[in-house]
């Protein structure tokens, strides 16, 4: 019996060898090649930068350290500030609008089928397709800015995708008190969540570490600046265009997901609630959506995923030279292939694998975790 298992596992991994060895190849020998690109000088020599054999000089995490408090990396910190409102935005616009199209296609209306059909059909079409259409609709001088003219009021003017106006601004070089605070609040939730579920323990070490957070801040953080010189970063209005588009686009894709989880929801449980008095309102707050808790970190994990890397779009609807548009990936692309500082756009890059890697990877532990305990 186990001579029979050891030769299926042999046979296994036989199989699955040509697979994991051009995953290794094409996918993490890369990756490690980037990770050691961008911990070198290429591209700040332009007589090295395109050379057929360069010579390369290591100098740590000087790539990164310019990027973070560079006097002429400024873009880059703006970049981040806007991809970090984009995805806020992008996925609270997404798992709303898509809840409610759920909620309302869950009701079995006359020709469901004709609306699940044009909720999901912009979720087929490419973002290349998606921001070459909103580009003409969102056109300074027409598009959605000549519908008021249809009934007798002047046209709009709003720059959807020029606009330089910038709202909720804050000094970069604060940043690390912002993060200390953000984790100090952090820990205070799941301090309160813990002491919730009667882990006094665990409540305990979350309670004084959002203590200590707090009083860092508060005292010797405030003197911990990332730059001599502040340096305001915001929310720019011109990507409102470019969430409108996005949000046109996933809408659907999330409302599939909803829609999945509310028909898995047993019709017993809505009965009972309203048997006992439950209002439609009670019945959605305190069942169907604890219920669609796991439906909500998915689609979350997947849309913060697309956000933080998105880069077609913002190609198509404003081009790579607005900057009032740009996000990291962009920028990378513009600093690797355009001005040759192949190490920098390096480091833009593993700047953005490990964003990404800091919202997959914990998620997908706790999935490999739930499998193994059922």
């Amino acid at each position: 019996m186990k001579r029979a298992t050891w030769k299926s596992g042999i046979g296994g991994f036989l199989v699955l060898l040509p697979s994991l060895a051009l995953l290794a190849v094409f996918v993490y020998w890369f990756i490690a090649k980037t990770v050691y690109s961008s911990l070198t000088d290429w591209g700040r020599d332009p007589a090295q930068a395109l050379a057929l054999k360069p010579v390369l000089r290591f100098i740590g995490l000087d790539n990164y350290r310019e990027l973070f408090t560079g006097l002429i990396d400024g873009r880059f910190r703006q970049d981040m500030v806007s991809t970090l409102f984009f995805t806020f935005f992008f996925i609270l616009g997404c798992l709303s609008l898509g809840l409610v199209l759920a909620i309302l296609v869950d009701r079995k209306p006359r020709g469901e089928g004709l609306f699940r059909s044009i909720f999901l059909f912009p979720f087929s079409l490419s973002f290349v397709v998606t921001g070459t259409i909103w580009r003409w609709l969102l056109q300074p001088k027409g598009g959605i800015n000549r519908l008021p003219t249809l009934v007798g009021l002047p046209p709009g003017d709003f720059a959807w995708l020029t606009s330089r106006q910038q709202v909720w601004r804050f000094d970069w070089s604060l940043l690390p008190l912002f993060f200390a605070l953000l984790l100090a609040l952090l820990f205070a939730f799941l301090a309160l969540s813990a002491l919730r579920a009667g882990r006094r323990r665990g409540a305990g070490i979350a309670a004084v570490s959002a203590l200590l957070l707090g009083l860092w801040a508060l005292g010797p953080g405030r003197s911990l600046k990332l730059l001599d010189f502040p340096e305001l970063h915001g929310f720019n209005l011109a990507f409102i265009g470019i969430l409108v588009a996005a949000i046109w686009q996933m809408a659907g894709y999330t409302m599939a997901l909803y829609l999945a989880g509310l028909r898995g929801i047993p019709e017993e449980l809505r009965e009972a609630a309203l048997v006992d008095g439950a209002t439609e309102w009670q019945i959605h707050t305190r069942i169907i959506l604890p219920l669609l808790a796991p439906v909500t970190l998915s689609a979350m994990i997947i849309l913060g995923h697309i956000s933080l890397k998105i880069f077609d779009l913002v190609f198509a609807m404003a081009g790579p030279d607005n900057g009032s548009t740009d996000v990291p990936a962009l920028l990378m692309f513009i600093t690797t292939f355009r001005g040759n500082q192949f190490a920098k756009g390096a480091a833009i890059g593993v700047i953005l694998l490990v964003l990404v890697a800091v919202i997959i990877l914990p998620y997908l532990r706790s999935q490999l975790r739930r499998e193994e305990l059922s």
